[in-house]
This record gives structure tokens, C-alpha cells and sequence, in this order.
């Protein structure tokens, strides 16, 4: 199973990403919105963060963990390459992201991720698992 791909949008970029459960399907459209932003294989796994979010339906659990995500990368400066999901729960996640601060005067981006939108959101299980599409503000 693919764990994502990248969307074609008119002014924005889009994401579909696929775990065989939801944790996995969290994790997998982490790192491709990390992708994105320009992830390689440069980025070493050197620092940590913890992560808490939680809400009430998976499709805002999913804009908040990546706002979280997103939110933090932007304080910390910490580039994110990998998340270690310790506990997923019905509507909350507890994790760690894990990645390496970066110069961002000197770090090749791709694309800059504003915002993760409700435009075309939606996560639903499938029978070989699970499936998101979202779109991002670049």
C-alpha cells in the first residue's frame, strides 16, 4: 500500500495518504505534508517534540494534529522526519515528532505550507484500510 501522493489543486497543493488504520493513516499524512515542504534525506532525527492533540470528529483530530504539527515546526524550527504515535485514541493522539533544527535562511524548501484546510477534507475507511484527502494554503 502507498502511503501517499501528492494532488494537483488550482493555487494550492493536495494530499491523499493511506494507512491500513488510522494511526498509520495520521502518520503517513504527516510525513507526506512534511514531503511537501521540501523532507530529505538530510534531515537527521536529533530532536523531539511532543505532541497532544484531541477533538471530536477525525477530520478536525486530523487539521489539528497537522496545525499542531505545522505550529511547531514554525516555533521550534525543528523539520520533522518521522512520528512515533504512542497513543491514539477515539479523537485524541499522544506522539512525538522527530526531526533536526534547521538554518531556514540556508534549508532548500519546496513548497510553504500556510495552513491545512477543510476544503475537500475527508476521511473514510476503505476495505483496505483507511483513506484522507485534504488540501493545504501554500
Amino acid at each position: 500500500m502507498k502511503r501517499f501522493e501528492i494532488i494537483e489543486h488550482t493555487a494550492d497543493i493536495g494530499l491523499r495518504a493511506y494507512g491500513k488504520d488510522l494511526k498509520g493513516l495520521f502518520n503517513n499524512v504527516a510525513i507526506g505534508m512534511f514531503k511537501i515542504m521540501g523532507l530529505n534525506s538530510s534531515i537527521k532525527e536529533k530532536d523531539r517534540i511532543k505532541i497532544k492533540v484531541d477533538s471530536d470528529t477525525y477530520e478536525n483530530l486530523l487539521v489539528n494534529w497537522l496545525s499542531e504539527l505545522l505550529f511547531q515546526f514554525n516555533k521550534t524550527k525543528i523539520f520533522f522526519r518521522r512520528f512515533l504515535i504512542k497513543k491514539f485514541g477515539d479523537f485524541y493522539i499522544l506522539a512525538e515528532a522527530i526531526g533536526q533544527k534547521i538554518d531556514f535562511q540556508t534549508f532548500k524548501f519546496g513548497d510553504e505550507i500556510k495552513a491545512v484546510t477543510y476544503h475537500d477534507l475527508k476521511v473514510e475507511k476503505t476495505k483496505s484500510g483507511w483513506r484522507c484527502n485534504l488540501i493545504f494554503d501554500v
